[in-house]
C-alpha cells in the first residue's frame, strides 16, 4: 500500500494544511495573533499549566500583543474582565495599554480596574517592570488617585485586605487628596499615622473598640480583618450572615471547624444565603466555583448547607440558553485534564481541574438539553450512561471520575461516524493537545473526521472550547467551525449564538466590545 500521506486523494488535498504543531510535537493549528490574545485572555491566569510555564504564557501574551492593534487589546480586556471573569490578564493588559497607547488605556482601566483587587494587581504589575516601565508614571497615577477618590467607603475597606502592594502601598505611592473629613481619617488610619477617631466611618470605629474590648459586639467589617483575632463560636455565628456571598461560599469549612454551624439557626441561615438566587446573580458566581465548594465540603458543614451549594449550583446555570437539535458534547478526560484549570501557582493553585470545567459544561448543556448526548474521550470515547434529570453536580462529578489516557480529539468525530450518525451540533472541551491521532501530514484527523461527518449532516456545526491557553487548535476556524476559550458563562452565550447562526466567529464577539 502507498503511503497515504504522500499519496492522498484529491479531496483530501482540499483539507486545509496545517501550520504549526502543539505542545505535544503534532500537527495542528496556528491561532492569529487576535485570536491567540484573546485565549490568553479568558484562559490564562499565569500558573504553569501542563504543558507551558508561567513564563512561557507571559511571552505568549506580549508576542500577541506586539501584533494586534492597540484597540483590540483593550477590547479583549474589557471582554475577560467583564464576559470572562478574568483578573490578572486584563490587569496585565490594561497596564500594557499605558505604554502601548495611553490615551486608550484611561477607557480600558475605567472598564477593567473595578475593585480593590483588580486595583492592587494592577499596581503590583506596573511596578514589576514587565510593561516597560518600573514605576506608575504620571498618567497611570492619575487613574490610581482618581479610582482612590471616587470609590465608595465600602470599596475602600474592601480594598484594604491583601498585601505586595496592600491599599497602605497604594494611598503612599499616589497622595490621593481627601475630600472630606472622613476620608482623611480613613487614608491616615489605613497608612498607621494619627486620624482624627471621631472623622473615621463608623464601622472602623467599631472595629478598634472591639479590638480593645472584645466584650463588644463583633463590628460589621469586611470578614478579612477578623480573622487574624481570637473569635469565639458565638463571634463565628455573628459573622457568618455578613459575610459576602463568595466569602462565605469559600469559608464553609472555617465556619464548621469554629463551631459556627452549632449555633442556633446559623445552618439555616447560610443554606437560605447560598441558595439566594438574587445574591449569586450579583455575586457574579461562576459554576465551577461551585463545584468546587461542594467537592471541599467537610464533615462540619452540615448537609442542608451542602444541599443549598447544589441549589446554588443549578440557579447559576439557570441562565444557560438552550441549543435545540441533536447536539454531541464531547468533554476531553485525559490525564492533561487533570491539571488546574488556572494553572499552578505556589499558595494559590485552584483546585478546579480541567477535566471538572469540562465535566461541567457536558453537564449544563445536558441539563438544557435533555436529548443530548454526551461522549467523554481520551485515546478513545470513554463508555458512561448520564441521568439527564440528575442533579448537574452529579453528572459533572461522575465525568471527573474518569480521567487518564492520551488526547485524541478526533475520537469522538470517529465514533459518530462510525454510527453514521446524525447530528446538528457538536461540542468539544479539550485543552486541544492531541497527539494519539496525528496523522504527520496534511490536514488533522478531526478535520478529516469532520468532513465526513459534515457530508452527512451538511449543516452540522463544530465548537471547540479552549479551556488552556495553548495557542492552537484541531479545527480550524471557518463558517461551520468555532474555536472560542474560557470557562465562564459567556461560553455558553457564544455556543448558542453560533448554532443560531447569530456569529460566526469569537474575534468579532470581542471586536463588537462597546468601548
Amino acid at each position: 500500500m502507498a503511503n497515504k500521506g504522500l499519496f492522498a486523494s484529491a479531496v483530501a488535498k482540499l483539507f486545509p494544511a496545517t501550520d504549526t504543531v502543539n505542545r505535544q510535537g503534532s500537527i495542528a493549528y496556528a491561532y492569529g495573533p487576535e485570536h491567540r490574545l484573546a485565549q490568553l485572555a479568558v484562559t490564562g491566569a499565569f500558573g504553569d499549566t501542563f504543558f507551558a510555564s508561567a513564563e512561557t504564557q507571559l511571552s505568549d501574551v506580549f508576542a500577541a500583543l506586539d501584533h494586534v492593534d492597540p484597540l483590540f487589546a483593550a477590547k479583549a480586556a474589557i471582554y475577560a474582565r467583564k464576559s470572562g471573569k478574568m483578573k490578572d490578564m486584563p490587569a496585565l493588559i490594561t497596564a500594557w495599554m499605558t505604554v502601548a497607547d495611553p490615551d486608550l488605556a484611561v477607557t480600558v482601566f475605567d472598564r477593567v480596574i473595578d475593585n480593590g483587587r483588580m486595583l492592587r494587581s494592577f499596581v503590583q504589575i506596573m511596578r514589576s517592570g514587565q510593561v516597560g516601565r518600573t514605576s506608575l508614571g504620571s498618567r497611570p497615577k492619575k487613574l490610581v488617585q482618581r479610582w482612590l477618590e471616587q470609590a465608595s467607603m465600602k470599596q475602600l475597606m474592601d480594598a484594604a485586605t491583601g498585601n505586595d502592594p496592600s491599599l497602605a502601598d497604594i494611598i503612599k505611592m499616589v497622595h490621593p487628596k481627601p475630600e472630606t473629613a472622613e476620608r482623611k481619617a480613613f487614608y491616615a488610619w489605613a497608612i498607621g499615622r494619627p486620624y482624627d477617631v471621631a472623622g473615621l466611618p463608623e464601622p472602623i470605629q467599631a472595629f478598634e473598640a472591639w479590638k480593645r474590648n472584645k466584650r463588644l459586639a463583633v463590628p460589621d467589617v469586611p470578614f478579612l480583618w477578623l480573622t487574624a483575632q481570637e473569635l469565639s463560636a458565638k463571634d463565628w455565628a455573628k459573622i457568618a450572615p455578613r459575610m459576602g456571598w463568595q466569602a462565605l461560599r469559600m469559608n464553609l469549612n472555617t465556619l464548621g471547624r469554629n463551631g459556627a454551624f452549632g449555633q442556633p439557626n446559623v445552618a439555616d441561615v447560610v443554606a437560605a444565603r447560598l441558595a439566594d438566587k438574587d445574591a449569586i446573580a450579583k455575586a457574579r458566581v461562576l459554576p465551577y466555583q461551585l463545584m468546587t465548594a461542594l467537592t471541599n465540603v467537610g464533615d462540619t458543614v452540615p448537609l442542608k448547607v451542602q444541599a443549598a451549594l447544589e441549589d446554588a449550583l443549578d440557579f447559576s446555570l439557570a441562565n444557560v440558553p438552550a441549543v435545540e437539535g441533536r447536539v454531541v458534547v464531547c468533554p476531553d478526560v485525559s490525564g492533561s485534564m487533570s491539571s488546574a484549570v488556572t494553572g499552578y501557582r505556589k499558595g494559590a493553585t485552584s483546585s478546579v481541574r480541567c477535566i471538572d470545567v469540562a465535566a461541567l459544561v457536558a453537564a449544563a448543556m445536558l441539563r438544557t438539553n435533555r436529548g443530548a448526548r454526551v461522549l467523554p474521550f481520551e485515546c478513545d470515547v470513554v463508555p458512561l450512561a448520564l441521568d439527564a434529570n440528575a442533579r448537574v453536580a452529579a453528572n459533572a462529578a461522575k465525568l471527573a471520575k474518569i480521567g487518564g489516557g492520551g488526547t485524541n480529539v478526533s475520537a469522538p468525530l470517529a465514533r459518530l461516524n462510525a454510527e453514521g450518525a446524525k447530528v446538528d451540533l457538536v461540542v468539544i472541551v479539550s485543552d486541544n493537545e492531541s497527539w494519539i491521532d496525528d496523522n504527520r501530514h496534511g490536514a488533522t484527523a478531526t478535520m478529516r473526521e469532520w468532513e465526513r461527518l459534515k457530508n452527512r449532516n451538511p449543516n452540522a456545526k463544530l465548537v471547540c472550547i479552549d479551556i488552556q491557553p495553548y495557542g492552537t487548535t484541531q479545527a480550524k476556524a471557518r463558517a461551520d467551525i468555532l474555536n472560542v476559550g474560557g470557562f465562564s458563562d459567556a461560553v455558553f452565550d457564544t455556543i448558542a449564538r453560533f448554532a443560531k447562526g447569530e456569529t460566526r466567529d469569537w474575534v468579532s464577539i470581542i471586536e463588537a466590545v462597546e468601548l
